[in-house]
């Protein structure tokens, strides 16, 4: 029995149906096929009757171009397309795509009155804060689940997770920005205007001179000036940070909520799904399985490598053994190619032999060769008839290599696909190793494999697939002969 069958196929079509289930968290490194899963339950569970809304975080035009959408900004927009399955009322889908600053914003215009809402957004430390500090993405991402779940429009939000290099900084991220806002440094920087008037200018100018100083130095005076400008005006919003950041994570550790690792099948790829297997259980939040992308399989899988490598050689043609240099560029036989050297003996006693060359010539003419029309000759027999001339092969005594190739081109394209078979075996031997390793350290979890596809999902029909690929779990499963 094989380790994977072992730990059971994922069940997805369960997972999707139950309306206790309100949040499903695609997660894995980057490039395993995280959107387009994602992609694909939404549709599945739209069109089982949910209403669905998909957050992704992946600025490709191609999610957007394969859901009928012209293009995704911060907005769910509706998708249209959506039919029934036959089990129930055909669902809506929704999607959108994360703006990672105008969800910054909308936090700020949320929870500070305009007045210092306007001084945070036109502050320039806030502007880079935004649009790009370490882990703003993942902590965005995280707000945004907790507005979308608070606004209970949808009863099931499926969250693609920003690509990373590491899939633990979605995880990572919110405590790590918190603890930036509540670090010691912006503590420091706030200290002052929260003491306010002379005390807080003496405290300014004594007790920070001198870290000022040397920061003025290192980042320049003016991005000093604008990062304690935005800390003071962001004061009252720090705790707010903290307060969501803890919220949303309680929020993905309930019952109603299922992470779903992505991977493919690759070193890499499962090394790192197994760090996150290892991770959301230390964190306690719940494991719905893992999705294996990319799965390659084969029709014929009975045939084995080495068979498929056998019967290539034994179909391969065995060429005459010629010398190397026994064939010019051109392919000719060089035993039938003019010597130079002779040829430059000739042209010395071209000459002397011209006169004999042209009577013979003539003499050819006279006794035997004939016109039988439309531009044939022939040769003229004692008896008077002119039959053709049989054609005279010119065909070296050894086939050339390119004869050859033509005379076996049936056996060489079959030899061909033989080999690309093996290719292909190997391929699926290595894929189910690396599967097996990471079912040996993680038999408990319930796996779905989706098939390789020859090229990207373009449209609903294509996820549709996809999804039905996820709800029959282990079909996928390309399987090696023995």
């Amino acid at each position: 029995m094989s380790l994977d069958a072992a730990a059971g196929p994922l069940q997805v079509d369960p997972l999707i149906d139950d309306p206790n289930t309100r949040i499903i968290v695609c997660c894995g490194a980057g490039g395993v096929g995280k959107t387009t899963t994602a992609a694909a339950l939404g549709v599945r569970a739209a069109e089982r009757g949910r209403r669905v809304v998909v957050l992704t975080i992946d600025p490709a035009r191609r999610l957007a171009q394969s859901l009928g959408i012209d293009s995704l900004d911060n907005t769910p927009r509706r998708v249209k397309g959506i039919e029934q399955d036959g089990t129930g009322p055909a669902g809506e889908l929704h999607a959108m795509m994360l703006d990672m600053k105008r969800t910054f914003d909308e936090i700020v215009e949320a929870h500070a009155d305009a007045e210092r809402a306007r001084a945070i957004l036109e502050n320039p430390f806030y502007q880079s804060l935004s649009a790009g500090f370490a882990g703003t993405q993942e902590y965005m991402a995280m707000e945004k689940l907790g507005q979308l779940r608070a606004r209970d429009e949808w009863d099931l939000i499926v969250v693609d997770t920003p690509p990373s290099r590491s899939a633990l900084d979605f995880l990572d991220a919110p405590k790590r920005l918190g603890s930036f806002l509540d670090g010691k440094f912006i503590k420091l920087l706030v200290t002052p205007a929260k003491m306010g008037g002379r005390a807080g200018m003496k405290f300014l100018n004594v007790g920070m001179s001198m870290m000022t100083g040397t920061l003025g130095k290192l980042l320049g005076g003016q991005l000093l000036r604008d990062v304690q400008t935005f800390v003071t005006a962001m004061d009252t919003m720090f705790g707010g940070f903290r307060t969501r950041a803890d919220a949303t994570y309680r929020l993905l550790q309930a019952p109603g909520t299922a992470f779903l690792v992505v991977a493919a099948p690759e070193r890499d790829a499962l090394r790192e799904a197994a760090y996150f297997v290892e991770r959301l259980a230390e964190e306690e939040m719940p494991l719905a399985g893992l999705v294996l992308n990319r799965v390659h399989g084969s029709g014929a899988a009975r045939l084995s490598a080495q068979r498929a490598l056998a019967a290539a050689e034994a179909l391969e043609p065995e060429y005459p053994e010629y010398p190397e240099d026994e064939y010019d560029e051109s392919g000719e036989h060089e035993a039938d190619a003019p010597d130079l050297t002779d040829l430059a003996d000739e042209s010395d006693r071209s000459d002397e032999s011209d006169e004999s060359l042209v009577q013979s010539s003539e003499n050819l003419a006279e006794a035997r060769i004939v016109d039988h029309g439309s531009g044939k000759t022939g040769v003229r027999e004692a008896t008077g008839a002119s039959p053709e001339s049989p054609p005279v092969d010119h065909a070296p005594e050894h086939p050339t290599p390119l004869e050859a190739h033509h005379e076996h081109t049936t056996e060489e394209l079959t030899a061909g696909l033989l080999r690309l078979h093996a290719e292909r075996m190997q391929v699926l031997a290595r894929e189910q190793r690396m599967r097996d390793r990471f079912t040996a350290l993680h038999p408990e979890v319930a796996v779905a494999h989706v098939a390789a596809l020859p090229g990207d999902v373009h449209d609903l029909a294509g996820l549709r697939a996809i999804g039905e690929q996820l709800a029959a779990g282990d079909a996928g499963n390309g399987r090696t002969a023995t």
